[in-house]
């Protein structure tokens, strides 16, 4: 195990009708004007944003408004909130929704502190020190983005997709009531489960030995994952199977599973250009993205993915041939993903052959790239190319 640091302030208030105290909290943390920042849809029809603002009004915190958060949340809004910030007063920010308004919300939250341009962050030219803090409503288990200091933000010029992350991001409360999942959609369900799974493999796929500890919480939640998955999508009004998976999701992204071992991160990379070219769900990218990489990736750790192939999945070890065992657990992993509803190639994602090349130009040059990306391998435009083409 490799040494660490792990900071983790997020106060979590975890049940039902827990949103009514949004209000609460933020005078807990200092809040003394608000910006509330939500996509629209359902927050504004299931009545979730008039709750907040009357538990904000009841606290005495006024408050205003910037809707407008699209998935794969983009750069112009983010400009839109910092302007609009600093021109109101705005301390404190609260992401009323999912991860898409939660990693807006951040941006901002950095945004408004920082005299350069935010995307600073994103490209990697600075560094986030300080950010108004910021408190989370959530309205899917998926990103985790409510846990964790991580930012994934589109720039518009270029479609870029981008992250950062920073402790001083950390939300410092989030507020997590399952019931407000109950009305997804089923793809929406199963993204969110999808990327929840996505996040653990980033984790579990490493370089680094005895890490006995991460790994079995890793694998826990995954087991989560698979006995919940099914479950909610059967019956989507089960709160106390929307309630493991929100809590997983949580789990899977605040870095208490990654911290002391190296981590991978190649699937989000190339699922990222995925997204941004054609505004796929994130999780819906990543459930073609992964068999793919992973597939990549076997020949250099067999033995970790037959590890998880069987210890997660089930699939009896083949000591004579494990990397057979291997490709099972990965086999595995993709029939999970479609029997919830999850594309399995790109034609069912909507990607197209012929864009592999923009596809590939954009992940390893685009926006001061050198060539590769890099996580448990290095990547270079060959393989990238490879990788997609094992999507078709």
């Amino acid at each position: 195990m490799n040494n660490f640091v792990f900071y983790s302030p997020t106060c979590f208030v975890f049940g039902k009708e827990t949103e009514n105290q949004a209000g609460a909290y933020v005078t807990r943390f200092g809040g003394t004007k608000v910006l509330i920042h939500y996509g629209g849809g359902s927050v504004v029809r299931s009545g979730l944003l008039d709750r907040v603002k009357a538990s904000l009004d009841a606290a005495g915190i006024p408050y205003v408004e910037l809707g407008g958060v699209k998935p794969n949340p983009r750069s112009g809004l983010v400009y839109e909130g910092i302007e609009l910030c600093r021109r109101e007063g705005v301390d404190f920010v609260l992401a009323v929704g999912g991860g898409s308004t939660i990693d807006s919300s951040k941006a901002i939250a950095a945004g408004v502190l920082y005299d350069g341009d935010f995307w600073d962050f994103y490209c990697g030219k600075a560094h986030v020190a300080k950010a108004l803090p910021v408190g989370t409503v959530l309205t899917i288990a998926a990103a985790g983005s409510e846990g964790s200091g991580d930012s994934v933000i589109t720039k518009e010029e270029g479609m870029f997709k981008r992250g950062t992350g920073s402790d001083a991001l950390r939300p410092k409360f989030s507020i997590l009531n399952p019931a407000l999942t109950q009305t997804l959609p089923p793809f929406q369900t199963a993204s969110g489960i999808t990327d929840i799974l996505a996040h653990l493999y980033e984790r579990y796929i490493t370089h680094t030995q005895e890490v006995e500890v991460t790994d079995r919480m890793i694998e826990a939640l995954m087991m989560t994952l698979v006995k919940e998955g099914p479950r909610v999508i059967e019956d989507p009004n089960n709160y106390e199977a929307r309630a493991n998976i929100m809590w997983a999701g949580m789990m899977a992204h605040n870095n208490s599973c990654g911290v002391g071992r190296s981590q991978d991160w190649l699937s989000h990379q190339i699922e990222h250009e995925l997204s941004a070219l054609y505004d796929c769900s994130h999780g819906s990218g990543l459930a073609v993205t992964m068999p793919a990489v992973f597939s990549y990736e076997l020949p250099h750790a067999v033995m970790r993915f037959a590890q998880v192939a069987n210890r997660v999945w089930g699939c009896p070890m083949d000591f004579a041939n494990p990397e057979a065992t291997a490709k099972a657990g990965i086999k595995a992993l993709q029939n999970f993903l479609t029997g919830l509803g999850m594309p399995r190639n790109f034609a069912e994602l909507g990607a197209k052959e012929e864009d592999i090349p923009k596809l590939v130009e954009t992940l390893c040059y685009g926006d001061g790239g050198n060539g590769t990306i890099g996580g448990f391998l290095t990547l270079d435009t060959a393989a990238c190319t490879e990788i997609y083409r094992a999507m078709l």
